[in-house]
């Protein structure tokens, strides 16, 4: 199997997307107050795209995180 098939397997099996998306829903919601708290609460208006980046950006990381794991687990 090449390798880029089996990082998307990885990527999509075994709950990664969903521990992924939790990781992302929590950090980016930490990130997204801390760094556009005022235009959430306040009167400023929202970057819609540095938003929707807070939450992709960590779910990019975590699932890149345990893809690498797994792959350096197979090559034991």
């Amino acid at each position: 199997m090449s390798r880029l098939k089996m990082v998307a397997r990885y990527a999509l099996s075994d709950g990664i997307p969903v521990r992924s998306f939790y990781v992302a829903l929590v950090v980016g919601t930490i990130l997204n107050l801390m760094n556009q708290g005022d235009a959430i609460i306040g009167d400023t208006p929202l970057n819609w795209s540095k938003f929707i980046l807070t939450y992709v950006v960590p779910y990019a990381v975590s699932t890149y995180a345990a893809v690498s794991y797994r792959m350096a687990r197979q090559d034991c």
